[in-house]
């Protein structure tokens, strides 16, 4: 079974960093894609970023653009986003997702927003940032 456990939420002052990590079991990371998305109080989720499976090339959504980065650790079947510059807008359920169909940039993108065609998703981790 695909599992994926994420790690690493907590509460920071707005400007702060945090490390979100998803650790991945029951699959090979390097044959998945896998990305990160949130979820604010009362909000629709929403993809934060993700890494192709077809090229290793990243994606990220404009307002998070400079200030996080996606990375993974195939040696230990895990994804990162390491979150700098974090603004109260950022305070949200961090989610991480993989999926095993192999899809390019633009075809990934072609899928709602809210989930970006990932077909297996762990429990979220909740990060806050304080003003």
């Amino acid at each position: 079974d695909v599992q994926l456990q994420a790690s690493g939420g907590g509460s920071v002052q707005a400007g702060g960093s945090l490390r979100l990590s998803c650790a991945g079991s029951g699959f090979t990371l390097d044959d998945y894609a896998s990305g990160w998305f949130r979820q604010a109080p009362g909000k629709e989720r929403e993809g934060v970023s993700f890494i192709s499976d077809s090229d290793g090339s990243t994606f990220y959504i404009d307002s998070v653009k400079g200030r996080f980065t996606i990375s993974s650790d195939n040696a230990k079947n895990t994804v990162y986003l390491q979150m700098n510059n974090l603004k109260p807008e950022d305070t949200a359920v961090y989610y991480c997702a993989v999926d095993d169909e192999q899809m390019s940039v633009s075809d990934r993108n072609r899928h709602s927003e809210s989930y970006w065609g990932m077909g297996y998703w762990g429990k979220g981790t909740l990060v806050t940032v304080s003003s």
